[in-house]
């Protein structure tokens, strides 16, 4: 089990640990060094039992804000999903029955006579006015 020293509050402490857990070990150590900082830096030079305790307070304060949040995300995802999934199992609206009016072929014939009728009869006003 190796010893790590670690650094907090301006002061050294010899922590064991598993082997491995060294870089936790550490980070967890930064984590309360800052923490200690503030406290150093406001109040100035406190006995250690004192600071680790302020420090450690402050931390768990964070922790249970973040905890709070991670809750309160968690529940809105949750809420998320059940609203996908209502809607995923919702079933699928009717078809909208939509109407295309359809030229039938008579018409389309009967204007295509028209046209050419009209056509016609321009024709023979233009030889009598050129007549």
């Amino acid at each position: 089990m190796p010893d790590v020293d670690i650094h907090i509050g301006g002061r050294t402490f010899q922590v064991a640990c598993q082997e491995g857990e060294e870089s936790y070990l550490h980070s967890a150590a930064g984590m309360l060094d800052r923490e200690a900082a503030v406290l150093v830096d406001q109040i100035g030079r406190i006995p250690e039992a004192r600071m680790l305790l302020m420090a450690g307070l402050m931390l768990a304060d964070r922790t249970a804000a973040s905890e709070d949040k991670v809750t309160e995300l968690e529940a809105a995802l949750a809420n998320r999903d059940a609203r996908i999934a209502e809607l995923e199992n919702r079933p699928a609206p009717e078809p909208e029955q939509i109407e295309v009016p359809v030229i039938p072929p008579e018409v389309t014939q009967t204007f295509a006579d028209l046209a050419a009728r009209a056509e016609t009869l321009a024709d023979l006003a233009e030889e009598k006015a050129q007549g």
